[in-house]
């Protein structure tokens, strides 16, 4: 994307060597000793090289154990509970490492969730608003820090309530000395800092929180960041909904709305929502376009393939399982007075998803993205590489 070359190498022997690594657990009589059989911890690596112009050359890995917290009294309800763990260095003496955390407790009583982020990279600023335009872009210099975390417990059936903070301290500067940040009056132009107290709540009624069939999650988060713990005093508000329907054994589809707030008297423009990423709006620049509001749904279609074929060579031992994926989206950001059904953008694409571990439904993702085309620029468009699913 932007001129940048992705090359992305699988070690797949290697990730076949770990990723299944059983549990060693005390059954529970009321749980099926079958059941428990599938109970199994991996661990699955994807080194990562690429190219951009922003940051020479990258290398990095993402790496991701999947675990379950109960095995001294195992409960077959208990979901898999996650640490993906994902570093990188640059040939520009840049570096990064994100640490996230998803965990479940037994029966999925508690569910946590924490990430611990560092990054010296560098990103491209647009502008904003929903029209700002590639040419005049700027390439900025940032370091941050961030740590965000989640707990929320079941009040009754599939409700959870909780509580959440957030802490992300941000410096800024420019690059290249080119495009729109010289000349914008933003707020927070060297960077600044936000704890963010919020409240939650959830509803889950998933079949599985991976590779979902069938189901609703649903999530409201409001959270204030006080003056005195801030660069700005600011509220933000984050609705997201997502409802799964079984079509047939195979086929599955799945919606996903989203929708973020960013309000007060001085806005710091690196809080401001962004549209694009890995999982929703694929094919845009996370941050070409930004600004107080964000919404944005898409539609995805999932064909499971199962060719039951066992290949056994040397120290490979796998059933193959696949799955196929269609996409459509769109999305807008806009200011408080300015939402028009005409600034929407599209996304649409497709991908293929292989199960490292079938038993705990976890995927490799890759997924090919296009978006808006406006004159004078190419087509926006993005390669994505991931572990999990989208949404």
């Amino acid at each position: 994307m932007y001129k940048a070359l992705k090359i992305t190498v699988l070690l797949t022997s290697l990730a076949i060597g770990t990723q299944a690594q059983q549990d060693t657990v005390t059954a529970d009589k009321t749980v099926p000793a079958d059941s428990l059989a599938f109970r199994k911890k991996s661990f699955f690596p994807l080194p990562v090289l690429g190219y951009s112009q922003e940051k020479g050359l990258e290398i990095g890995a993402a790496m991701l154990y999947s675990f379950y917290t109960d095995n001294a009294h195992p409960d077959i309800t208990t979901r898999n509970s996650t640490l993906n763990l994902i570093p990188a260095v640059t040939t520009e003496n840049q570096f990064k490492i994100d640490l996230k955390a998803n965990i479940w407790t037994r029966g999925n009583t508690w569910h946590y969730k924490g990430n611990l982020r560092y990054h010296n990279f560098p990103l491209y600023f647009f502008g904003i608003g929903n029209d700002t335009r590639y040419d005049t872009r700027s390439l900025l210099n940032n370091i941050r820090y961030k740590a965000h975390l989640e707990a929320e417990r079941r009040i009754t059936g599939h409700f959870y309530a909780g509580a959440s903070l957030l802490y992300q301290n941000d410096s800024y500067s420019s690059k290249d000395d080119k495009g729109l940040y010289n000349t914008l009056p933003l707020i927070g132009k060297e960077g600044g800092h936000v704890t963010f107290i919020g409240l939650t709540g959830i509803f889950d009624n998933r079949d599985n929180q991976n590779y979902t069939h069938k189901g609703w999650w649903l999530k409201l988060n409001a959270a204030y960041a006080p003056a005195f713990v801030s660069s700005e005093p600011l509220f933000k508000l984050e609705a997201q909904g997502v409802h799964f329907i079984s079509l047939s054994r195979k086929s599955t589809l799945g919606l996903n709305g989203i929708f973020n707030s960013l309000q007060g008297s001085n806005l710091p423009f690196y809080l401001l929502p962004e549209l694009g990423n890995d999982q929703m709006m694929r094919g845009y620049y996370t941050g070409r376009y930004r600004d107080q509001n964000y919404l944005a749904a898409q539609a995805e279609y999932r064909y499971l393939i199962d060719p039951k074929i066992h290949i056994h060579i040397w120290f490979v031992d796998v059933k193959p399982k696949f799955a196929l994926a269609a996409f459509a989206g769109a999305g807008s950001v806009f200011n408080n007075h300015n939402f028009a059904l005409s600034g929407f953008k599209p996304s649409m694409g497709g991908g293929i998803r292989y199960f490292y571990d079938e038993n705990a439904k976890l995927t490799i993702r890759i997924d090919y993205a296009v978006g808006e085309k406006l004159a004078g620029e190419s087509r926006q468009k993005g390669l994505y590489l991931s572990l999990a699913e989208a949404f």
